[in-house]
């Protein structure tokens, strides 16, 4: 493994990966490991704005036009991603295996369809490791009520977000090497240590 990984942080709303992301990067910074740190949707001017879209409460895109506004944003990502690969530790808030939980497992877009635009867009662009945080529903509905506001993928109903989540595993049992469960029911601080002992591990 490069030990200037792409770490990816994936898991459903509520799940915590958020939190886990900001706390690796200021542990880098305290550690002055220099990295990058991008999210999905989102990362550079033009891939946030088409954040915005996907995200707005009042868009009503259907599956096939959610999956393309994901991809075109990812796209507008790929210079930054390609630029640091093997030259600067990549965190990323969420990546393709998210595409395939919500947009295949979530949403039933064909899986075949959604791997060959990632490929397209990725070329030979590979994931290192993965840290899955998964979330029961009492914590999940109680970390949203705590949102300021809730954007239209923190509306969905729990069977949705419940194959997803399914759709996460089953995407981590694949390759169990480079996936790290993180079950965020548990006590925060412990998996924060948990996590950054693994980022050790993996750029050392």
């Amino acid at each position: 493994m490069s030990k200037k990984p792409i770490i990816v942080f994936e898991g459903i709303e509520g799940s915590g990966k958020s939190h886990h992301i900001s706390a690796v990067s200021k542990y880098l910074d305290k550690k002055r490991i220099s990295y990058i740190k991008i999210r999905e949707p989102g990362g550079n001017l033009n891939s946030e704005k088409i954040r915005r879209l996907i995200l707005n409460n009042k868009s009503d895109f259907n599956k096939n036009t959610d999956l393309l506004l994901y991809l075109a944003a990812r796209s507008e990502n790929i210079n930054t991603i390609k630029n640091s690969y093997k030259k600067k530790i990549l965190l990323i808030d969420r990546f393709t295996d998210s595409t395939i939980a919500y947009q295949h497992f979530g949403m039933g877009v064909d899986i075949n369809l959604i791997k060959t635009l990632n490929k397209f867009l990725l070329k030979n662009i590979k994931v290192d490791f993965t840290f899955l945080n998964v979330v029961n529903k009492r914590n999940l509905y109680s970390r949203l009520k705590k949102r300021k506001s809730l954007n239209r993928y923190d509306k969905f109903d729990m069977s949705f977000y419940r194959k997803v989540q399914k759709g996460f595993i089953k995407l981590s049992n694949i390759n169990k090497k480079k996936y790290q469960l993180i079950d965020s029911n548990l006590d925060i601080k412990e998996n924060e240590h948990l996590i950054l002992s693994i980022i050790d591990r993996l750029i050392k």
